[in-house]
C-alpha cells in the first residue's frame, strides 16, 4: 500500500460496505482523526491515512508550507498535486483489498486534509461520493487540469469552519460553497464560534449529515 494507515472494520458487515477515508491536517498523523472512529457509524470501513511527508516526531504533511523573509506563507503546489494523485491511487488499493462499495466512498478531511479532499473529489469524482470538509478551503490550483469538465453532479459535501479560526481565515472557507454550487454540487456549509478545530456540535452535525446522505 502506498500510504501507512489505521483501519477499523465495520461492525455491521454487508456484501460491500461504505468507506470513510480520514485525511489529517499539516503536522499531525493518522491517529489524530482516527481517535474518533468509535463515534462514527458502525457500517463503515474507517481508514485513516498518514500523509507522505515526514516532518519528524510523529508529524506529517500532505505538502510543505514554506515561509519567505517577509513571513509570507507559500504552499508547495507540486507536492500537493502529487499527494492528490497518491490519495487517488490509495483509494484504488483499498477498494481492491477490502469489500468496499465503490459508489459510497467519503473523504473526511481536516485543514490540509480538507484542501486535499476537495482536490481529489474534483479531480477524480468517479471515485468519490461525499466529502466532509472540516476547517479547510478550496484551492482549485491543486485540482487536475480540466476538472471543470468532469461530471461532479453526484457529489455531496458537508463543509464547516470556525468563525475565529486563527490558522485558516473563515473568509477563505466561505468561497467554496458558491463555487461548488456553480459546478452543480450539493454542499451544506456551517460555521461555529470556534477556532481551528471541531466542536462537539460540529461533530454531531457532520455525523447527522452522513446518516442522512
Amino acid at each position: 500500500m502506498e500510504l501507512e494507515f489505521l483501519i477499523k472494520t465495520p461492525k455491521v458487515v454487508k456484501d460491500k460496505n461504505p468507506l470513510l477515508l480520514l485525511l489529517h491536517g499539516y503536522g499531525s498523523n493518522e491517529a489524530d482523526l482516527f481517535s474518533f472512529a468509535s463515534e462514527l457509524p458502525e457500517d463503515y470501513f474507517i481508514i485513516a491515512a498518514r500523509a507522505p511527508y515526514d516532518l519528524m516526531y510523529g508529524s506529517y504533511a500532505w505538502y510543505a508550507i514554506n515561509f519567505d523573509a517577509d513571513e509570507n506563507k507559500f504552499s508547495d503546489l507540486n507536492q500537493a498535486r502529487q499527494s492528490r494523485d497518491l490519495i487517488a491511487r490509495f483509494i484504488d488499493e483499498v477498494v481492491a483489498k477490502y469489500p468496499i462499495d465503490t459508489t459510497d466512498v467519503t473523504l473526511v478531511g481536516f485543514s490540509q486534509g480538507t484542501i486535499l479532499s476537495y482536490a481529489v473529489a474534483l479531480s477524480y469524482p468517479e471515485k468519490i461520493s461525499k466529502v466532509v470538509a472540516l476547517s479547510g478551503y478550496l484551492n482549485t490550483e491543486i485540482a487536475k487540469e480540466g476538472f471543470e469538465k468532469k461530471d461532479v453532479s453526484h457529489l455531496k459535501i458537508f463543509a464547516s469552519h470556525g468563525t475565529v479560526d486563527q490558522v485558516i481565515p473563515v473568509e477563505w472557507a466561505r468561497k467554496a460553497p458558491e463555487y461548488l454550487q456553480h459546478l452543480g454540487i450539493d454542499i451544506q456549509f456551517k460555521e461555529y464560534p470556534i477556532g481551528h478545530g471541531v466542536s462537539p456540535q460540529n461533530f454531531f452535525d457532520f455525523k447527522n449529515w452522513l446518516k442522512n446522505n
